[in-house]
């Protein structure tokens, strides 16, 4: 399975954490195949209760705008469809992931893919930047970013183009044509000053 044909999903939530009952309240996705957006996915879902006032200036998401919203429940259902067994990819996924295991247990389902990270790649890739936030790395190499962050579809797409962009200076600095998720789970793991001598190392494989 290529990094490139991945769903790469984000969340919008009332918190931090499920397990201290936090709930989703906006997902959005992208699906790529070989790098491609082929499919999306976005819709808001109403937690069961009102939102504070921090998530709601924090996200630009309101009550008003989620009272009307379907159940977690029911948009959960149509979201495990949407990524099927796919490989799975966010921003800090060690948050988002927390919150599909959490709202899809609720409905008896479960994630079949596995999920990596952008963060900790984009650590051992980019490893000169300012910080490793979403925002300063869209900037750090300029791509364009035309919407709100904060706001789920967006932070989905802009962390797909992050997620291409980091994928192809792979390519062009270690002369690797082809990037396979297991390899990018490897480096995700991988401490930095070991990145090197891994891309290498597995270039120099390929090729023999």
């Amino acid at each position: 399975m290529l990094a490139s044909s991945i769903v790469v999903l984000d969340f919008e939530t009332t918190g931090l954490s499920p397990d201290q009952g936090d709930r989703a309240i906006e997902i959005g996705a992208v699906k790529l195949e070989n790098g491609i957006e082929v499919d999306k996915f976005q819709a808001l879902m109403n937690p069961g209760r009102r939102i504070n006032s921090f998530i709601e200036n924090y996200t630009g998401i309101t009550n008003r705008m989620l009272a009307p919203a379907p159940s977690c429940a029911k948009v959960m259902a149509e979201f495990a469809d949407f990524i099927g067994d796919s490989n799975l990819l966010a921003h800090n996924a060690s948050f988002d992931s927390r919150f599909l295991n959490a709202e899809l247990a609720r409905i008896d389902r479960e994630v079949l893919g596995e999920f990596t990270c952008s963060l900790l790649v984009s650590r051992r890739i980019y490893q000169d930047a300012p910080n490793h936030k979403l925002g300063t790395l869209i900037n750090y190499k300029n791509i364009a970013a035309d919407g709100s962050f904060h706001r789920a579809l967006f932070d989905a797409q802009m962390t797909a183009k992050l997620w291409l962009k980091l994928l192809d200076d792979i390519r062009e600095r270690h002369d690797i044509e082809e990037i396979p998720f297991s390899l990018i789970k490897r480096l995700a793991k991988t401490p930095k000053a070991q990145v090197a001598k891994l891309l290498s190392n597995y270039a120099t494989k390929i090729r023999s």
